[in-house]
C-alpha cells in the first residue's frame, strides 16, 4: 500500500524525540508498508538532503537500542523528503498538493505536531487546496483545546472539513503494550471480570509520576498544567479503560461508545468536593538522584510568579450500578520521587479474618498493580502461608507475597511502541486507538470546573519539595477514607 505521510513540525522537537524514531522502528520491524514518502514540513530553508542529515543527528540523541546503523539509517532516508512551507500562506498549500500530486498515494497522512493555536489553520488550508479528499486521514496531537469551549470550536472546524472517520485525535498512552494489555486482561480472560466491581474492590489509584522538570517545555507548560497536560487525557483514558463495561466486539466506536458513558457517569463537582477532593501543588527546590534541582518558577520560560500546577491528585466516583461507592484516585507531577505509572487495584479484605496477618490493613496484600511505565506488567500481592509455621494462638500467619508477570521478559524487548503502533494504525485506518470528539468534549467538561475553580483561588498551589511524592494534601485526602497511596502503606 503506497503512502504519503505528511508532517507538518518536521524539525519540531515532537518530530525528532517521537515520532521519526517511531517511523524508522517500523521500518525496521518491516511492518511500514512498502512505497511510502515521508515529508517533513517546516518554515526552515532546508533541501532534502539537509533534512535527512538534520534527522540522523537527531537520532544520536534517542535510546541506544532504537538509533539506526549507517546501513539502516541510509535505506530509511530514502523515505524521507522535505518541503519548506509557511502554514498562514494558502500558496505553500498548492505546493504541497502538486508535490503529492506527482506521485499520486493510496492514503495520504497529515500529521498535525504543530502548536494546538495551527490546528484549524492546517485543516482549513488542507481542504482550500483539495487535499481533504476520501483517502486523507489527520493526526491532532493533545492538547487538543484549553478548556470545553475551545475543544468545541477545533473539532467544529475539523468536522466542517473532514469526516469523523478521517480525524485521528492522538493519545499515545493508549499506544503503549501495558495499556494494551490491560484490555486483554480485561476483555480476553474471564478470571478478573467478575471481580471488577464495587463488592470486592475497595479502591483504584492511578498514579502517573515523573522526576523529570518542565525541561525545554516551560513557556509552554505554564500556560497549560498538570490538569490539561495530563489529566484531561491520559489520566481519564486510563479511568476509563479501568472502569468501562465490556464492548460488544472489538470494533473502534463499540469501544469508545463504553468509554463514553465512564466520562458521562464521573461524580459532578460541588464546591465541597473541589475543597477536599482537588488538591494542586507545585514543585520547589529539591533534590533529584543526589542532585539539587531549582524551584518551578525559577525554571527557564515560566513566570517568577506563575501559579501553575505541577501536580494534581483527585478523588472521584464513577455513579453506575458496577461501581457506585468506590473511590478512583488520580495523581500526576512533575518533579517527583520517582518515574512511575501504574494503576493499583486494591480488593476488599476477607469478610471474617480466620488467619494472623503481620499487615495492618490487609486490604494492602489484596491488590493487582498494572505496571506501565518505567516497568510494564502485572503485580498480584497476596497472602500465604510459607515454610514458617508459626502459630499466634494457634492461629496461623500470613505473609505476602508476590506474582511478578514483565511482559518485557515474557515477550521480549523488541515490542512494539505506542507511537509506532499508532502511526501503523493511522497508516492503516484503525481508529480503535484513538480519541472521538465527544469523549474529548465529556472529559473538558468534567474537569472544567477544577480550572474554574482554581482560577478564582487566591492561594494558588501548594509547594512541595522536589524529589517527594507531592503535596502533604494528597496524602491527606485518601487518608480521610482510610486509604493511602502505595508508598506510605
Amino acid at each position: 500500500m503506497s503512502f504519503d505521510l505528511i508532517l507538518f513540525g518536521g524539525t519540531g522537537d515532537l518530530a525528532w524525540r517521537k515520532i521519526m524514531p517511531a517511523l524508522f522502528q517500523a521500518f525496521r520491524h518491516g511492518s511500514l508498508p512498502s512505497g511510502g514518502r515521508i515529508i517533513g514540513v517546516a518554515r526552515d530553508d532546508l533541501s532534502d538532503d539537509q533534512y535527512r542529515e538534520l534527522i540522523k543527528a537527531r537520532f544520536d540523541h534517542v535510546d541506544l537500542a532504537k538509533r539506526p546503523s549507517e546501513e539502516e539509517f541510509s535505506r530509511f532516508a530514502a523515505l524521507l523528503g522535505y518541503l519548506r512551507m509557511d502554514l498562514s500562506n494558502p500558496t505553500d498549500y498548492a505546493a504541497l498538493a502538486a508535490k503529492l500530486q506527482q506521485r499520486p498515494a493510496e492514503v495520504v497522512v497529515m500529521y498535525v505536531a504543530t502548536a494546538p493555536g495551527l490546528f484549524t489553520t492546517v485543516c482549513e488550508q488542507i481542504a482550500a487546496a483539495g487535499l481533504n479528499g476520501p483517502q486523507t486521514r489527520v493526526v491532532l496531537e493533545k492538547p487538543l483545546g484549553h478548556d470545553l469551549a475551545s475543544n468545541r470550536a477545533i473539532n467544529q472546524t475539523v468536522r466542517s472539513v473532514l469526516t469523523e472517520q478521517q480525524i485521528f485525535r492522538i493519545d499515545h498512552y493508549l499506544g503503549k503494550p501495558s495499556v494494551q494489555n490491560l484490555f486483554a486482561m480485561r476483555f480476553g480472560n474471564s478470571l478478573f471480570e467478575p471481580l471488577w466491581r464495587r463488592e470486592t474492590i475497595a479502591n483504584i489509584q492511578i498514579t502517573i509520576a515523573e522526576e523529570l522538570g518542565v525541561e525545554k517545555r516551560g513557556a509552554f507548560y505554564d500556560s497549560t498544567g498538570a490538569l490539561r497536560d495530563m489529566v484531561q487525557n491520559h489520566a481519564l483514558q486510563l479511568l476509563c479503560a479501568i472502569g468501562m463495561e465490556p464492548p460488544i466486539n472489538a470494533h473502534a466506536d463499540a469501544i469508545r461508545d463504553e468509554k463514553l458513558k465512564v466520562l458521562r457517569s464521573l461524580k459532578p463537582w460541588t464546591p465541597e468536593s473541589l475543597s477536599q477532593h482537588a488538591i494542586r501543588g507545585q514543585y520547589a527546590a529539591g533534590t533529584i538522584d543526589g542532585e539539587a534541582v531549582p524551584a518551578y518558577r525559577d525554571e527557564k520560560g515560566v513566570n517568577p510568579a506563575s501559579r501553575t500546577e505541577t501536580f494534581v491528585a483527585l478523588r472521584t466516583e464513577i455513579a453506575n450500578w458496577r461501581w457506585a461507592g468506590v473511590p478512583f484516585y488520580i495523581r500526576t507531577g512533575k518533579r517527583l520521587a520517582g518515574r512511575d505509572a501504574h494503576i493499583e487495584v486494591n480488593f476488599r479484605p476477607a469478610p471474617h479474618a480466620i488467619y494472623q496477618s503481620p499487615l495492618a490493613n490487609s486490604s494492602v496484600a489484596n491488590r493487582l498493580v498494572i505496571n506501565l511505565q518505567p516497568k510494564d506488567g502485572l503485580e498480584l500481592h497476596l497472602l500465604a502461608q510459607g515454610a514458617d509455621q508459626r502459630h499466634r494462638a494457634g492461629t496461623p500467619t500470613l505473609a505476602p507475597v508476590q506474582l511478578d508477570l514483565d511482559f518485557d521478559k515474557r515477550f521480549g524487548s523488541g515490542r512494539v511502541g505506542a507511537y509506532e503502533r499508532l502511526l501503523l494504525d493511522v497508516i492503516g485506518g484503525r481508529l480503535n486507538l484513538f480519541v472521538r470528539s465527544d469523549e474529548q468534549e465529556e472529559a473538558w467538561r468534567w474537569v472544567e470546573p477544577i480550572l474554574d475553580a482554581w482560577s478564582n483561588d487566591s492561594a494558588g498551589p501548594r509547594p512541595y519539595a522536589a524529589g517527594t511524592w507531592g503535596p502533604s494534601a494528597a496524602s491527606a485526602m485518601i487518608a480521610r477514607d482510610g486509604y493511602c497511596w502505595s508508598e506510605e502503606c
